[in-house]
């Protein structure tokens, strides 16, 4: 395993493990999944993944809870992340889901507590008021956000009057406007962006095409996997497997480590299983040469996925047909 080159309390693994699959009905993983999720973070630790992310609005707790259990004694150990729903994101407010999480959790501390998104009317002002309350007696340790815009990350980190560590994103080779501005400011202030969804939800992974698209409801509401896009998407998966051939990996293997090139870059993917999790911990080892990297730069740029208002009357027929 390999760590962010930054001064953090406890190092940050390249690849950490990304848990809104925990109790959470709609990835349809059934019903003894818990008892997988165990294995899996179990497997993880012992990998060197020292980076486990949740969100009090996962299976409405039950993922807090998994994971925590899961971790047993290695909690103090590991980098514990949560995330506050921002519906009403006041100070007080604030402090108080914290507690509640951390109770989940079994933690005296959240190592990372992130505010999930923007709130469109709730400033952050008052948010990183009660952010700052809580890393000041000891509940929190860093403080991060999710989902949001360089601009607003730099006034959150203005108005909390302390780093805000880390911006947590949509990233993948097929969501890449986090390379824009989100990554170099990351690198030039040593902050961290934590990319979700690395794999474009198993878009990446090179299971699915037009004739086999995926099952789940999260998958299916995802544009990527129109057929229309999943046959769009054949150029892509085929330099991705022209590449993994090259250093016997798997094509989601190389996404990772297309995401991982950037120094100040964690992906948290989920992990169906314990094999999963052990070839997801295996990318942060692949070393991509710069035509390979090159190669994938440009069959990237040319997907043309079918993407917002116009992908939703083909979203909407895709499931009728079901």
């Amino acid at each position: 395993m390999r760590y962010v080159p930054l001064d953090t309390p406890k190092p940050i693994s390249k690849i950490g493990l990304g848990t809104w699959q925990f109790g959470s009905r709609e990835w349809g993983y059934g019903p003894d999944y818990e008892q997988r999720a165990a294995q899996i973070v179990r497997r993880a630790v012992d990998l060197g993944v020292t980076l486990f992310d949740t969100a009090e609005i996962y299976g409405f707790g039950r993922s807090e809870r998994i994971l925590g259990a899961a971790l047993g004694d290695d909690r103090a150990k590991v980098v514990v992340a949560s995330k506050i729903f921002p519906v009403l994101p006041l100070a007080p407010v604030v402090q108080q889901r914290a507690v509640a999480s951390a109770a989940r959790l079994g933690v005296a501390g959240i190592d990372l507590y992130q505010v999930h998104q923007p709130n469109p009317v709730v400033a952050d002002t008052t948010t990183m008021r009660g952010m700052r309350a809580l890393q000041d007696v000891g509940l929190v340790g860093e403080v991060g956000v999710s989902n949001y815009g360089l601009r607003r990350w730099r006034f959150a980190e203005a108005a909390l009057g302390r780093r805000v560590l880390s911006n947590q994103v949509r990233y993948s080779m097929v969501d890449r406007g986090p390379e824009k501005d989100l990554i170099p400011y990351a690198e030039q202030a040593g902050r961290i962006v934590i990319a979700y969804s690395p794999l474009g939800q198993g878009f990446l992974s090179g299971r699915y095409d037009a004739r086999n698209s995926p099952a789940g409801a999260v998958r299916r509401a995802n544009p990527y996997f129109l057929p229309e896009n999943l046959e769009r998407g054949t150029e892509l998966i085929a330099t991705l497997r022209e590449v993994a051939d090259a250093h016997d990996a798997t094509p989601s293997q190389i996404a990772l480590a297309y995401l991982l090139r950037h120094p100040n870059v964690v992906a948290i993917p989920g992990a169906s299983g314990v094999e999963q999790v052990e070839r997801n911990a295996a990318a942060a080892e692949i070393d991509l040469a710069d035509d390979e990297h090159a190669a994938l730069v440009t069959a990237a740029h040319a997907f043309r996925p079918v993407t917002g208002l116009a992908a939703v009357p083909k979203l909407i027929r895709a499931r009728t047909r079901r």
